[in-house]
């Protein structure tokens, strides 16, 4: 299916901590993307998002960074901006050019190394090592420290990680999508409804409880850990201004809501950020659509290609 860097003027990098469970990942635009963003979730940490929004009066950004560290690791947004500004990449004003990044970060201090995350320098390394080659997925950059399934917290939890896809629609038009999956809830195969990755009935089980049906059941929220976070990159090579972005953005999350369950909760900070490089002619709702297909399978891939990392099961053996 290819990945995100399959669309024209995207590259992607990743700056990855395994002894400490933490990284970052950057996705760059050197020339511009034209963006939107939807945030269904109510626990997001955000930087410069206001940018994506259709009023501001820039038309377009070159670089959006995803984070672990929770709030600490909004600084890796500055090692980007520091990379780009060296590059001559920016936004044009009299005293030079001034680099737009948009950055998200989730939550993995829970089993990253106490005092480690993501710092500037992670964002500049992210951001050397950016390339169009196909994205490496897995537990790596934002998502090393990725897990999901956590209503009975972490001795029940499963490894999650990043995954990417992209597909063609109509005359040649591509649509992709990059996901760090840290959710709350369980990772659904929409083609059977099965849970593909979540919450265990123990800590030495494989089998599933069923965090939906779990939350049903006990009907309060008292005990539910309260640091999820799903983060989506989208991006396309048809030409769509700020406001069909931010429509694509908004379709993109049903891909989300296909595929994690539950998903937007109190808990959960989940965001997309949708970027439009290319010239190709295409319906926003095509694209949407499409883009909500890539994103489930997106969130698949960071499940299924999410090893086993410090006693915490993953599904690639």
């Amino acid at each position: 299916m290819g990945t995100l860097t399959n669309i024209q003027g995207i590259t992607v990098g990743h700056s990855t901590n395994l002894e400490a469970l933490t990284g970052c990942t950057v996705i760059l635009c050197e020339q511009g993307g034209v963006a939107g963003v939807a945030i269904p979730g109510s626990a997001t940490g955000t930087e410069e998002t206001e940018l994506l929004r259709p009023g501001h009066i820039t038309d377009k950004i070159h670089g959006v960074c995803f984070a672990g560290g929770s709030a600490f690791g909004l600084e890796a947004v500055s090692g980007v901006r520091r990379f780009l500004e060296h590059k001559g990449i920016g936004f044009s004003t009299p005293g030079g050019p001034v680099p737009l990044v948009a950055g998200a970060i989730l939550y993995d201090l829970g089993i990253a190394k106490r005092g480690v995350r993501p710092t500037r320098e992670m964002g500049e390394s992210a951001s050397a090592a950016a390339s169009s080659a196909a994205v490496l997925e897995g537990a790596v950059g934002a998502g090393t420290g990725a897990t999901v399934g956590k209503i009975f917290g972490p001795k029940q939890m499963m490894k999650s990680g990043l995954g990417s896809a992209c597909t063609q629609v109509g005359d040649g038009v591509n649509v992709a999508a990059l996901a760090v999956v840290n959710a709350l809830g369980d990772v659904i195969d929409p083609e059977t409804g099965r849970i593909v990755a979540g919450a265990r009935t123990s800590a030495e089980s494989r089998e599933f409880a069923n965090t939906t049906q779990t939350m049903l059941r006990v009907a309060k929220a008292a005990g539910f850990s309260k640091e999820h976070t799903t983060l989506v990159c989208v991006a396309t090579d048809a030409a769509l201004d700020k406001v069909q972005m931010t429509k694509v953005a908004q379709l993109a999350t049903i891909g989300m809501a296909r595929t994690i369950s539950p998903v937007f909760t109190m808990s959960d900070g989940d965001i997309v950020i949708a970027l439009s490089t290319g010239t190709r002619k295409a319906s926003v709702d095509v694209v949407g659509i499409a883009a909500s297909i890539v994103v489930s399978e997106a969130i698949l891939r960071a499940v299924r290609l999410a090893p086993t990392i410090n006693g915490i099961p993953g599904l690639k053996s």
